[in-house]
């Protein structure tokens, strides 16, 4: 495009030497090239923009920064800390976050921010400039709706209720301003709502990773759950999540996975678990070059064991992030090994898989490539950084950002559990909530047919002293452990605060009331004057 306005510009100096010329003579329509205004004609071209739509939402990596969502759900929280490498400083814009030292100034945040308004400026493109109508264009729409309601429920666990951008923008749009909490809500609820009767029931095949009726009732009920934490526990808002995930479940197209840990294999995708999961693929020559461009999942590498001996069989050494707290390590019931074991990694552990391949090495873990303030001897194993990965990336790219496991958003395990709360907190209807829970709890017993085998919700809620709250809060933390929620659910239900980092000198002393919500980027609020750093309390309402 460039070269083309470089050549008219010859063009018309050469003409100005020669003789005079009228303006309109000076008006030339671009060659080879579409423009908002010429394109979104065809169902071709409306196909196409849709695919940029679903583009940032599977962005990693942006703008020179790691910036996985599963990343900050786990390194914010008590699940993880930061790692790297022994400097104690490996990516410092993560170490801020996991030590609460962060400003509107930390270098990941603006790469977050801008991906997500990135993904909305594209859903609000082709919904507002799509003039053509089809049944192809319908569907088309109603996943650009989700869409846009995906990245603003992910802004807003992030930054709090953040600006709600339902339309395209001028420049003299460019002073926004935060949205209220029910605002936002209400808006991606809306989306949802709308983009609901034109979604299929299971993605076509060949079409894995695109919006289903499953999605967008999972997406709508958890922003009611988040909606009723946040405004006080409101009843009527939990029975309204209730009544999306109770959809999800009167669809009949979802079940667990028998075995837990297939669900973690890189080549088993899109389970009959799966609600929703970003696809991530090795086919594009990702390089560092272009992180936006990255198809892999960037934080398989990042996150895998540092400092791992060379003769694993199993696993290659990776950079050592979001390494798991004790705290974490310990959080499971002596019932609960199988699940444990699926979501993380020992050292003990990886002594056993050396021995059973008949293989041997001193030390397994090389000790002064690690971070020593963060190191516990645990790893994440939901994304592991698998010697298996060697090869698939057949179109080139670098051999670090073309591992290609997809990132699980919706499984069928959390819209059970999440059933469950919105039931005990919403009608109180805790048999029901019960009952689901012991079908999640039946499946962490391990692969089979565990009936009678493993200890329902009553049964531990009665042996450990627990309230059914008290048990959600466990299956949650246990279920999805290294995926990503922690610290989001903990911020939704009031329970961030210093005395879960206990024990961690920097976390523990750092934290204040407000690291619920990461600052908005100084960039943008330097440019929109009425926007806030932090959300204000009477935001949530």
């Amino acid at each position: 495009m460039n070269n083309i306005y470089r050549n008219l510009t010859i063009a018309a100096g050469c003409t100005l030497l020669l003789a005079a010329c009228s303006k309109d003579r000076l008006v030339v329509d671009p060659v080879n090239e579409f423009l908002s205004s010429n394109y979104y004609q065809t169902e071709v071209q409306v196909a196409s923009a849709l695919i940029g739509v679903y583009d940032p939402i599977g962005w990693s990596m942006a703008y020179g920064q790691w910036i996985s969502p599963t990343m900050m759900g786990e390194i914010r929280s008590d699940n993880d800390n930061a790692g790297g490498d022994p400097s104690n400083n490996d990516q410092p814009g993560w170490q801020e976050l996991d030590d609460f030292t962060n400003t509107n100034s930390n270098v990941v945040l603006h790469p977050i921010y801008r991906k997500g308004y990135i993904g909305i400026s594209r859903a609000n493109a082709l919904l507002d400039l799509t003039e053509i109508e089809s049944d192809a264009v319908t569907s088309y729409k109603a996943q650009a709706q989700w869409l846009r309601a995906y990245y603003h429920f992910e802004l807003f666990r992030h930054f709090g209720p953040i600006p709600v951008v339902n339309q395209s923008l001028t420049p003299e749009d460019m002073n926004l301003e935060r949205g209220t909490l029910s605002e936002v809500m209400q808006q991606i609820v809306s989306d949802c709502e709308a983009a609901l009767p034109h979604l299929p029931l299971l993605a076509p095949s060949g079409q894995e990773g695109r919006v289903t009726q499953g999605a967008a009732y999972a997406l709508m009920g958890k922003a009611y759950l988040y909606w009723a934490d946040l405004k006080g526990d409101d009843p009527a808002l939990f029975q309204s999540a209730a009544d999306a995930f109770q959809s999800i479940v009167d669809l009949g197209a979802y079940q667990l996975q028998d075995d837990m840990q297939e669900l973690f294999i890189f080549d088993n995708r899109n389970t009959s678990e799966s609600v929703f999961e970003i696809q991530h693929n090795p086919l594009w020559s990702s390089d560092w070059g272009w992180f936006e461009g990255v198809d892999g999942n960037g934080m398989i590498q990042l996150c895998g064991v540092r400092g791992l001996c060379a003769e694993h069989p199993d696993y290659e050494a990776g950079w050592g992030f979001m390494s798991v707290t004790e705290g974490l390590g310990n959080h499971f019931l002596d019932d609960d090994t199988f699940r444990r074991d699926v979501a993380i990694l020992s050292e003990d552990e990886l002594a056993q898989q050396l021995a059973d391949a008949g293989v041997s090495c001193d030390p397994i873990i090389d000790m002064t490539q690690n971070n020593p303030v963060d190191y516990t001897g645990y790893w994440q194993e939901k994304y592991p950084n698998l010697k298996a990965f060697a090869g698939t990336n057949v179109n080139g790219g670098n051999e670090h950002l073309t591992k290609a496991q997809n990132t699980h958003v919706f499984r069928y395990a959390d819209v059970l559990l999440m059933l469950a709360e919105a039931l005990h907190r919403g009608s109180g209807d805790d048999g029901t909530a019960q009952m689901y829970i012991d079908i999640v709890r039946e499946r962490a017993a391990g692969p089979g047919d565990n009936t009678g085998n493993f200890r329902s919700a009553a049964t531990v809620m009665a042996e450990e002293g627990w309230s059914l709250q008290d048990l959600i809060w466990y299956e949650r933390r246990a279920e999805l452990a290294c995926e990503g929620d922690r610290w989001y659910d903990l911020v939704r239900s009031g329970r961030a605060e210093a005395s879960l980092f206990a024990g961690d000198g920097d976390k523990e002393a750092n934290f204040g009331p407000e690291d619920l919500w990461l600052p908005i980027a100084l960039e943008e609020t330097q440019i929109a004057s009425g926007l806030t750093t932090y959300p204000d309390d009477a935001l949530f309402n």
